[in-house]
């Protein structure tokens, strides 16, 4: 093919960071006009190729080149005059600006000193319509949901006129009908003429949108494949090494007693009189997993904040076998054996700051294993972290002395998993234990879940997945609107009863 017809090539990239080469001698070229999938596990150097392309970072080696002439990008300002535009994973958005506020940051216009906003506003407005990108300009990003911030990161692009448009991870914060809304406008960007770099590791994705895919593999570049031509077994294969299972191996649910007993459990929201947790009872037994599934938004955090100690509820009473926990402490309930995978890694699951070692020993630090007199047991404690990393797989340049905040989301997902998985709970609480991770640490996170119930644990899973809800559990709830409107057993439902109930439009009988 013709340089050309390539408007960015990668060429030879290599990135050392401190005990880890994050990219070893990576080739990756951008046809015009081309949705352009880049796969690979957590850490497979697929962040940080993109974000040299972008000039957070300079390569040790290689070069990169624009429309075939060679260009240096110290910077994101020079990354931006030559087109280049991305949205992170953690959108980098003021939460107390106004959406149009965030859009022109940096580039605002102004006349002896003030802000000119009007012609901005007519462009933004004009750029929501032909691009179905509808957002209100003048809402605060602090209360907009997070999908309609997503696209608040893409007017921004499309404001700076960015021809070479960067997506890392973009749909892994995303409801399913979130993620179908950004697959039409990515397609959409593409007709548009914008050539998109998509960071993924979710196979139907890349299936879905994608013209061609280039697979990472611990920082090496295993190939490129024209994606209708491949499928999804033989993806994961480049991306894993190895065969990947797609189906959960699990024997029939051999449910015990009772182990958590939520009885007409309440949550009133603050700012309408409907409450966000409506009359909620459920039983979780031992040997079992209960899946809460529903569409975001409808009561699922509330409840799982009420369980796990993070908010008081407004009625009902909640049990751990015999003991009542309503309003213990959240180390209390952690010392009754319950255990809590957040759906918020950075705000509930890891101190950012903290070494992997001290994250993995935030529950039980101040146990006689890991102190003496009051003095934290280093030679205990980096022992102890080793042992997970190598168990869980966790890959950290430095081990166990790493940053949290430097490792990849789904590095940082398997330590909080270490963490509550290796406390041996008698109820494990996993809010979307998966979001963000690839297909072998999903297989390896679903095959924990179910060595837990298969060792006599209660598991409750909260998913927005559908495949992982009918997968993994046994028994599915769904939450609608603050109520439970199906208790159902996984093997007795299709997917599309499943989202019927979601969507509120059938009610179970049982209810």
């Amino acid at each position: 093919m013709d340089a050309s017809d390539y408007v960015i090539e990668m060429l030879n990239i290599t990135k050392d960071f401190p005990g880890i080469r994050a990219n070893d001698d990576i080739t990756l070229r951008l046809r015009r006009g081309e949705i352009h999938a880049l796969l690979g596990e957590n850490g497979a150097g697929k962040s940080t190729l993109m974000s040299i392309l972008f000039g957070l970072y300079q390569p040790e080696q290689g070069v990169i080149k624009k429309d075939g002439r060679e260009v240096k990008i110290h910077n994101p300002n020079d990354a931006n005059a030559l087109g280049i535009g991305m949205v992170h994973q953690h959108f980098k958005l003021v939460h107390n600006f106004t959406v149009l506020e965030n859009i022109v940051l940096g580039v605002e216009t102004t006349r002896h000193g003030f802000l000119k906003m009007e012609g901005a506003r007519r462009r933004v407005t004009e750029l929501s319509q032909e691009y179905g990108l509808m957002v209100d300009p003048d809402a605060r990003i602090s209360d907009i949901t997070v999908g309609m911030q997503q696209r608040v990161e893409i007017l921004k692009m499309l404001y700076r006129e960015n021809e070479i448009l960067i997506f890392d991870e973009p749909t892994a914060v995303l409801t399913p009908q979130e993620i179908d809304e950004l697959m039409r406008i990515m397609r959409g960007l593409a007709a548009q003429g914008k050539s998109i770099l998509f960071i993924t590791h979710k196979l139907n994705e890349i299936k879905a949108v994608a013209d061609r895919c280039t697979v990472l593999r611990k920082g090496r570049c295993i190939g490129t494949v024209d994606v209708s031509a491949t499928d999804k077994e033989e993806m994961s294969e480049m991306m894993v090494g190895r065969r990947v299972a797609f189906e959960v191996p699990k024997a029939p649910a051999n449910a015990g007693s009772a182990a958590l007993i939520v009885q007409n459990l309440s949550v009133r929201s603050k700012t309408h009189a409907k409450p966000l947790v409506n009359n909620v009872s459920f039983t979780v037994h031992k040997g079992e997993i209960v899946c809460i599934a529903g569409i975001d938004g409808n009561g699922q955090s509330e409840l799982v904040y009420a369980l796990t100690g993070l908010i008081r509820p407004d009625a009902g009473r909640i049990f751990l076998g015999d003991s009542e926990i309503t309003h213990a402490s959240i180390r209390k309930r952690n010392d009754y054996g319950l255990s809590h995978i957040p759906e918020d890694r950075h705000k509930h699951g890891l101190v950012l700051d903290y070494t992997l070692a001290e994250n993995l020993i935030l529950k039980s630090y101040y146990k006689p294993g890991f102190q003496r007199h009051g003095f934290l047991r280093f030679d205990q404690m980096y022992r102890y972290a080793d042992a997970l990393i190598e168990k869980f797989d966790i890959r950290a340049g430095q081990g166990a002395h790493t940053v949290a905040r430097s490792m990849s989301g789904g590095n940082q997902q398997k330590a909080i998993v270490a963490r509550e998985i290796s406390e041996r709970p008698e109820v494990l609480v996993a809010v979307q234990p998966t979001r963000g991770l690839d297909v072998g640490a999903i297989e390896y996170i679903h095959s924990q879940l179910v060595a837990a119930r298969d060792e006599g644990k209660a598991v409750l899973l909260v998913s927005l997945e559908l495949d992982e809800v009918m997968n993994v559990s046994d028994r599915i709830l769904v939450l609608y609107e603050g109520e439970i409107v199906a208790d159902v057993n996984a093997r007795d439902i299709t997917a599309q009863e499943l989202g019927l109930y979601m969507a509120g439009s059938r009610r179970s009988e049982v209810i």
